[in-house]
């Protein structure tokens, strides 16, 4: 996969991501479509290696409200226990809403400095994917995957 399909993916991936809540009850549905091709086309930049200390800073104001209209969106879909909690355990720690959001913000905000600086991007895209959004990533696939086995990735 080449670098303008991964910003084309992550525009793709946005672009769900604001349209969510509009009239598009497969909206989820894209999403988990495109979060493996996602993945792919990040992980196929491991030669790229960042030479600065991250310099992509989200807005934090934009990023709860983000977080908080998914969550109010996905509603009982949103919570799922995390691959470390115990058999058993009645607390929900994951949040797909979370997930997601992480997600959106780490591509959104590069996407705002892709045509002047696209290389740098990628590089903290990638460095950002290993130390951070990827983990939400994985999560978010893994949930949606069980979603999707229950019927339930339509609104």
């Amino acid at each position: 996969m080449n670098q303008l399909e991964l910003f084309d993916l992550a525009e793709r991936y946005c672009r769900w991501i604001d349209v969510s809540g509009e009239d598009q009850p497969h909206w989820l549905q894209e999403i988990a479509r495109l979060l493996p091709r996602l993945e792919a086309s990040i992980q196929s930049l491991q030669q790229l290696k960042a030479d600065t200390e991250p310099s992509l800073f989200p807005d934090l104001d934009a990023r709860f409200e983000l977080y908080t209209h998914l969550r109010k969106l996905l509603g009982d879909r949103d919570g799922y226990p995390l691959e470390l909690d115990e058999p058993g355990d009645t607390e929900i720690t994951g949040s797909l809403a979370d997930d997601l959001t992480d997600i959106y913000c780490e591509l959104k905000h590069g996407l705002r400095f892709a045509e002047v600086a696209p290389e740098q991007v990628l590089k903290e895209w990638r460095r950002g994917f290993h130390y951070h959004w990827g983990q939400h990533l994985a999560d978010a696939q893994r949930h949606l995957a069980r979603l999707a086995a229950q019927g339930r990735l339509l609104a």
